[in-house]
């Protein structure tokens, strides 16, 4: 599964809800919690463990966020990437 997420801040209870080998990518203000220094670092760093993490470049871009502020491990892609992981996981939650 694939999932899409907007939210900001970001509810525990959807991280919670990513099953193992799931793929997430971060998208619009979500990008703002999922920083180094940010509340949500210890729980992302446990999904690195067993799922793939992303954010949209153009997102951290746009918001002045350099690839060094985010959590060790989240992948920075691109719309072709993203595109690819949507042909991947033909089943996608958005949660906004």
């Amino acid at each position: 599964m694939l999932h899409l997420i907007f939210q900001s801040p970001i509810d525990i209870a959807i991280l919670e809800r990513i099953d193992s080998e799931d793929d997430v990518v971060f998208l619009e203000n979500s990008v703002l919690r999922i920083l180094k220094k940010g509340s949500l670092c210890d729980i992302l760093t446990q999904l690195l463990t067993r799922n793939r993490l992303c954010v949209l470049a153009d997102d951290i871009e746009v918001r002045g966020i350099v690839t060094d502020e985010l959590v060790n491990g989240i992948e920075v892609i691109d719309y072709s990437e993203l595109v690819s992981l949507t042909v991947k996981n033909p089943v996608i939650q958005s949660w906004t």
